[in-house]
């Protein structure tokens, strides 16, 4: 085998075998294949595509040029991936709740990118934190608090790290193929018996419409349940911020309500929806329903809240963070609410532009090496369908100059649409995909 006849192969529209796609991965991982290749590798999958079985094949490669996990514990090993969106903090109130109904959470996440937040940096925003542990580590991590939330190592789909690294600068990202293989090489490298997948639609989403999102959600499910993982999927709305803040400190605040009963709201309802249904492909609950009653129990009695503090201090965190979390979590220089110049409905929110917004003030990163400023960001952000009257708080801006804020409100205000006359709210969830 050689990567040569392998690109031949999918520039005539022919998809490569198991086996050609196999080692393609492990020389991808090896240095055996080079950057050109890869590149071309990839643009021969986007222009023709590798079909169910190729898919599976790739992704399967590409989950083995690396370490998996193995486990030995007293409970199904299970976890939850969403596509990206902003104000979406739901790992950090779901991980807890699944391991308090008997379930094992080694939540594998990422950091923030383009304008959607990263689960690793809303981690990050709690001083002492550590996300970057081995494997031993995070072993010990899993059995002690039941749930942990980390980064993947470099041993872990290294033959995705170094694709993704070159789709991004060859117009390549944009594949259902490469992106179906790329989220669950990742995922399926970690154990897991059971995944539960939140595809975003919407103004925040990268797949605005709900065509897109199927399309990614069924590839998704169709192919991580060939690989043998138990997967289930929620298309999900993400025309508005799901929490009613977005920056790393202020969703972390805001999922700290939700976990002590401060809160309900969509970014419970989802939390429960998501775990609901994968605590019944997990076995944990007979069906979704009564899985979907055992979370909000978790989260409603405080045992939830109780296991997240035991997983802040397993990682390196505050012991005491539960109890009084707004003392560790850090605050903005300059806090100014933004007040509506005019009465009416909120009939619009570009998410895209408020979480590229929340970038700008230092809340994410602009190229690789920027530092983000955990403290920056909206809080109070108007829901989608809301009475608003003249003067009256479209959101907060937590910025660390006056002159950022100042960037902050033109932005938010070309975001938010004000209208005489009401529109129709979608929905929460679009569809349910098994």
């Amino acid at each position: 085998m050689d990567a040569r006849t392998i690109i031949a192969q999918l520039r005539r529209q022919e998809v490569p075998s198991d086996e050609e796609l196999q080692w393609f991965a492990q020389g991808l991982a090896d240095g055996t294949v080079t950057d050109a290749q890869a590149g071309a590798f990839a643009m021969g999958v986007c222009m023709g595509g590798l079909e169910r079985a190729g898919r599976t094949a790739l992704t399967l490669a590409m989950r083995d040029s690396g370490e998996v996990l193995r486990w030995a514990l007293d409970g199904p090993v299970i976890d939850k991936h969403s596509t990206g969106g902003v104000g979406d903090c739901v790992s950090l109130v779901l991980a807890p709740a699944l391991a308090e109904c008997g379930a094992f959470v080694p939540m594998i996440s990422g950091r923030g990118l383009g304008h959607t937040g990263g689960t690793l940096d809303k981690m990050e925003a709690i001083p002492g934190v550590s996300v970057n542990v081995g494997r031993d580590r995070l072993t010990q991590i899993v059995e002690q608090a039941g749930c942990a939330i980390v980064g993947a190592s470099a041993r872990i789909a290294p033959a995705d790290r170094r694709l993704y690294a070159v789709r991004d600068v060859t117009a390549t990202v944009e594949s259902l193929d490469l992106i179906t293989a790329s989220i669950l090489s990742k995922k399926l490298a970690a154990g897991l018996q059971a995944l539960v997948l939140d595809v975003k639609t919407g103004s925040g989403a990268f797949m605005k419409t709900p065509d897109e999102a199927r399309a990614l959600a069924r590839a998704l499910v169709d192919t991580a349940n060939a690989a043998g993982c138990r997967t289930g999927a929620l298309i999900t709305d993400m025309n508005q911020p799901l929490a009613p803040a977005l920056g790393n400190a202020l969703e972390v605040d805001e999922v700290m309500k939700v976990l002590t009963g401060q809160a309900a709201g969509p970014l419970l309802d989802l939390s429960v929806a998501l775990g609901g249904g994968l605590l019944a492909d997990a076995g944990l609950a007979k069906d979704a329903a009564e899985g979907e009653r055992k979370i909000a129990a978790a989260i409603a009695d405080g045992r939830a809240v109780d296991r997240f503090g035991r997983m802040i201090a397993a990682q390196g965190g505050p012991l005491g963070f539960v109890e009084d979390w707004v003392r560790y979590l850090p605050e903005a220089t300059v806090i100014r609410e933004v007040p509506a110049r005019q009465s009416g409905y909120v009939t619009a929110i570009d998410g895209e532009a408020l979480g590229l917004a929340v970038v700008a003030l230092g809340g994410g990163r602009q190229v690789e090496s920027d530092e983000v400023d955990p403290a920056v960001g909206f809080s109070g952000v108007v829901r989608l369908g809301a009475t608003v009257e003249k003067s009256s708080p479209l959101a907060v801006i937590h910025a660390a100059r006056e002159d950022a804020a100042q960037r902050a409100e033109a932005a938010l205000r070309k975001a938010i649409t004000i209208a005489p006359a009401p529109v129709p709210v979608h929905e929460l969830i679009h569809e349910r995909i098994t």
